[in-house]
């Protein structure tokens, strides 16, 4: 995605504020695009506002690269060792509690 900042030609300077009205109507848009949420000609819109806005497209990377560190993390399983320990202290503190 990089190739989307030498980009000529941006609306907004890089840096720049992407909270402003026409940013802050894509930032949901973004993560739905992410989540291949959004119709076909909703992708294309949000596909040409990030090419010609580097805050914007600075969200959609970031996005992205949460989402897939997250991702990778959920299907992550802990060792079998570590799942018996972890289910003694449960039921030690459940006998505690009654």
């Amino acid at each position: 995605m990089s190739e989307h900042l030498e980009h000529a030609g941006h609306p907004h300077q890089p840096g720049g504020d992407p909270s402003n009205a026409e940013c802050a109507d894509f930032l949901e848009r973004i993560v739905r695009l992410i989540d291949n949420e959004l119709e076909a000609g909703d992708c294309a819109v949000v596909r040409a506002h990030i090419d010609s806005c580097s805050p914007c497209l600075e969200r959609y990377d970031l996005q992205r690269t949460v989402k897939s560190v997250v991702a990778r993390s959920c299907s992550e399983v802990a060792p079998a060792d570590l799942r018996a320990r972890v289910r003694v202290q449960i039921q030690e503190i459940q006998l505690r509690l009654r």
